[in-house]
């Protein structure tokens, strides 16, 4: 299996740390969020990987080249304007291939095992997320789950920024802006989404105070990857 880790996007909220470094390079317990992101897939037996580029995708691509010295072969998808999620997975398609790919948001640290995820999915399924009950921070949940399927849109559960997508839920949608959640809403209301929870740790890296709380974190827990 492919997978696209989603790197390309400004980190308002970080600023001023992002004004000069871009988030997925944000520093967690000594190293790039984006290199703790990379063991995770490698772990998991996963050696290709896109990665779509625009606010300072230079920097990730300085840093980490074709990938070799991290165990994998990154290719980069570049943007010349912000395609945002959508959009992004769109124009790096001839890149993943026919086949089912992992996504993976370049702004989450978590310590759940992607061997967990499905390596298929069901020819009634078009998308498989990852979910995790609504923590405290966020007002509200993104979708319903009933144990196998998300049913809705509700507030129970946040979609993870992890998931299994099958390269057909893009079709006829353009290399355009558009958010992901526009698709896999549609999905949702249409019985093609599967999904499992994780209820281990798992936070985005939206502001500096996530940012300082996961670095206290993963300075005292064994990385993911590296047990």
């Amino acid at each position: 299996m492919k997978a696209m880790i989603l790197a390309a996007g400004r980190g308002e909220r970080l600023r001023p740390l992002t004004d000069r470094l871009p988030k997925p390079l944000a520093p967690v317990a000594g190293e790039p969020l984006l290199a703790h992101q990379l063991r995770w897939l490698v772990a998991a037996g996963i050696q290709d990987v896109v990665i779509n580029l625009h606010h300072l995708g230079g920097a990730i691509e300085a840093a980490f080249g074709d990938g070799s010295a991290h165990g994998v072969r990154i290719r980069y998808s570049r943007e010349r304007e912000l395609l945002e999620t959508g959009g992004g997975i769109v124009q790096a398609l001839p890149l993943l291939g026919t086949a089912p790919f992992l996504i993976l948001n370049g702004d989450i640290y978590t310590d759940f095992p992607f061997t967990l995820l499905p390596a298929t999915l069901a020819p009634d399924t078009d998308a498989h997320l990852l979910l995790a009950p609504t923590p405290g921070y966020r007002e509200t949940g993104d979708f319903e789950f009933d144990g196998r399927r998300v049913t809705r849109r509700g507030a129970g559960y946040v979609y993870c920024g992890i998931a299994v997508l099958r390269p057909g839920l893009f079709a006829g949608r353009r290399a355009e802006p558009f958010s992901l959640r526009d698709v896999l809403f549609e999905a949702v209301a249409q019985g093609r989404v599967a999904g499992q929870v994780w209820a281990g740790y798992w936070t985005d890296i939206g502001t500096p105070a996530q940012l300082e709380a996961l670095d206290r974190h993963a300075r005292t827990q064994p990385a993911p990857g590296r047990r």
